[in-house]
């Protein structure tokens, strides 16, 4: 009697605020990618497949089994598919930084919503928009009506917006960890507890890197990594290069590291530490080899973008969130 083969489970992929690189990241599993096409209908994928929402909201709810949604919440129509697919999807996975944390387009929660604006619409120097022309949800025209989705003050996380059954980081994810957590779903294994971060360690970065490290950590400036000629073998942070390996998970396989790259904190940060730059900044006040408030106030100018470097990948998920005015 032949065997009879396992139903093939209904995947979905969507892309919300974001570079596309988590997309890109799906195809790079390589020859893996034959494992996936044999567990896995792909029923939603806009940028690869002609599927349009109306198609995904004529499904049961629950229909399909996975979903990935890469990319933070920008605007109406990411914030309406992420409710639709949560709607539909078994498992709803936060896929990449930009979900998990908001990402690099989360940076722009330090600014409002009219500013961005201002600066795209009317100080940029190739721009001419003498009649301040702003780009609007609606606009008629003589065949009808353009839309455009509503965009919001704020960049949200995926989990600001609707559950999460799973967050699987990255800038983008690890291909390889991708093929363990669709491997397990795809074969029943037993999943670890809802709202758990999987494909990454609860240890951190620094417990990885091949690096050599001493148990002083102390500086007199901090260097950006072209400014200094790096010898290859010891730690950043005792270079004064700030690499945010002590805040970030473990689990990328410290590529960047590496690659002679300092840690960027893109797979987020360790279990029962709520804001990986809070923890970052605490790290980088014990290293100040300075104990004159004047000197210590000269090491911490010499940290370029200081916003930008402890909260490059976590602002929405953090504790501040956004810029206050």
């Amino acid at each position: 009697m032949a065997k009879e083969e396992k139903p093939k489970i209904k995947m979905a992929v969507y892309w919300g605020a974001a570079c596309g690189g988590c997309c890109v990241s799906v195809l790079d599993v390589h020859e893996k990618l034959f494992d996936v096409v044999a567990a896995a209908d792909l029923v939603f994928w806009p940028i690869a497949l002609d599927i349009k929402y109306k198609d995904v909201e004529a499904m049961p709810d629950g229909d399909i089994d996975l979903t990935l949604y890469n990319g933070a919440v920008r605007n109406s129509e990411n914030e309406r598919l992420a409710k639709l697919l949560r709607q539909k999807s078994k498992i709803l996975v936060a896929y990449g930084s930009c979900a998990h944390m908001g990402g690099i387009p989360g940076l722009a929660n330090f600014s409002t919503r009219e500013e961005l604006f201002e600066r795209i619409y009317d100080t940029t120097e190739s721009t001419e928009n003498p009649d301040n022309i702003r780009p609007q949800p609606e606009y008629k025209v003589p065949e009808g009506v353009l839309e455009l989705p509503e965009f919001y003050n704020d960049v949200r996380t995926l989990n600001q917006v609707v559950d999460v059954d799973y967050y699987l980081p990255g800038c983008p994810p690890q291909t390889e960890r991708l093929v363990e957590v669709f491997m397990a779903i795809v074969t029943g294994a037993e999943l670890p507890s809802k709202g758990s971060v999987v494909g990454a360690l609860d240890k951190s970065q620094c417990d990885e890197c091949p690096r050599e490290k001493s148990d002083k950590k102390l500086v007199k400036r901090f260097y950006r990594p072209f400014e200094i000629e790096d010898d290859g073998k010891t730690c950043f942070l005792e270079q004064g290069v700030i690499c945010l390996g002590p805040a970030t998970r473990g689990g990328c396989g410290v590529r960047c590291i590496e690659g002679n790259a300092p840690c960027r904190g893109c797979y987020g940060p360790p279990p029962d530490v709520p804001d990986p730059g809070a923890k970052m900044m605490s790290a980088i006040a014990t290293m100040i080899d300075e104990n004159d408030p004047e000197a210590i106030e000269k090491v911490i100018d010499t940290i370029d973008d200081p916003a930008g470097t402890f909260y490059r990948f976590s602002l929405p998920g953090s504790i501040l969130r956004r810029k206050i005015t």
